[in-house]
């Protein structure tokens, strides 16, 4: 026999017990009728109670909704506007990597008999400049070269009105130009490169169109006349460190080059060493005269006009949404418990 029916079976002994007078029989059959309806509806939702207990606390719900309500068109109104420039970019094309892979194919085998690998295919540059564009090392050195610290760790908005940048006092004084923020070990006063790398890769994202292989690049700041600045100077410096490192390769592989030309006795092994100088030759050239090296400039950075965030009203939404669902849920809470509470008394009236 399962529990309720051995409860139920009991509770009807109870009820015709002779020994109980009429009025308690009486109240003892009326909270028996309601145990019964309670453990039939124990999983059932009555929604009309559901709606009886949101009603019942109506006040509290738009007391709460209200208060989250305000606390976010305030924390809404609090953060700065920020301006994203955008630039788009392509892949800059080059013969070199072609150039190699003919010289593979028609000298693989006489090169490979003086150690020398010419490889079957070029490395993909556009992949290789993206991943430098956001390392620690290139951004650090960017940062000191454009002088950018105390723009990237001290400013909080932008004056529209005067195109100024606005500093936060508690964190670098403009009138001693000192920094006073206070920060805990290892953090110093000064901002360190770490510090400032962190922050800028925060304002830079990158992508590329896998069909057309065009490359954006966005940078968000609080001012759009700095924010398109930077973004110029990032795509300039990154194809001048690439410039500036395959001509180091170059050179190197001429000098090479040139010392194993004069040690070779093999007349076939001389013409391998002249293309492979010819090559690198032209790369060298490449490098003095391109000054888009790697990235070649499509639409060019523009100020923006329009703010890029913060969405203001969608922070509201969300805000007030939030505050209606916690008041809800507080009143829900609050109701069942109570009723549970004075459920309570009725089932000592059995006993």
């Amino acid at each position: 026999m399962q529990k309720s029916e051995y409860q139920s079976a009991t509770n009807n002994e109870k009820l015709h017990d002779s020994s109980l007078s009429p009025e308690t029989q009486i109240l003892t059959q009326q909270t028996l009728q309601q145990l019964a309806l309670q453990n039939n509806s124990d999983d059932e939702i009555d929604l009309s109670e559901l709606w009886h207990a949101i009603w019942s606390g109506k006040l509290l719900i738009i007391a709460i909704s209200f208060i989250f309500a305000v606390s976010s068109i305030v924390f809404a109104l609090s953060k700065p506007d920020v301006y994203k420039a955008s630039i788009l970019l392509s892949p800059a094309s080059s013969d070199s990597a072609g150039g190699m892979g003919a010289l593979a194919g028609q000298f693989g085998g006489l090169a490979s008999l003086a150690g020398i690998s010419l490889g079957g295919g070029g490395v993909d540059k556009t992949a290789l400049a993206l991943e430098i564009m956001k390392s620690r090392a290139f951004l650090e050195t960017f940062i000191d070269k454009h002088n950018l610290l105390l723009p990237l760790m001290a400013s909080e908005k932008w004056d529209r009105v005067n195109d100024l940048l606005i500093f936060d006092d508690e964190i670098y004084n403009t009138v001693n130009k000192k920094w006073v923020r206070e920060v805990s070990f290892p953090k110093t006063v000064i901002p360190s490169h770490w510090e400032a790398y962190q922050e800028l890769l925060k304002l830079i994202s990158a992508s590329q169109d896998k069909t057309t292989s065009l490359i954006t690049i966005d940078i968000e700041f609080y001012s759009p006349e700095i924010a398109k600045e930077w973004l110029k100077w990032l795509v300039a410096d990154v194809n001048d460190f690439m410039r500036e490192q395959d001509e180091n390769e170059a050179q190197a592989s001429i000098d090479y080059l040139t010392k194993q030309l004069e040690k070779t006795e093999v007349s076939a092994m001389e013409t391998v060493f002249y293309q492979l100088i010819e090559e690198q030759t032209k790369n060298m050239m490449l490098t003095k005269v391109s000054a888009e090296y790697v990235l070649k400039t499509i639409d060019p950075a523009q100020v923006p006009e329009k703010k890029a965030g913060p969405k203001r009203a969608l922070i509201v939404v969300l805000g007030t949404m939030l505050g209606g669902i916690l008041s809800v849920l507080i009143v829900l809470v609050r109701y069942f418990t109570k009723s549970k509470k004075l459920v309570k008394p009725d089932e000592g009236v059995l006993a």
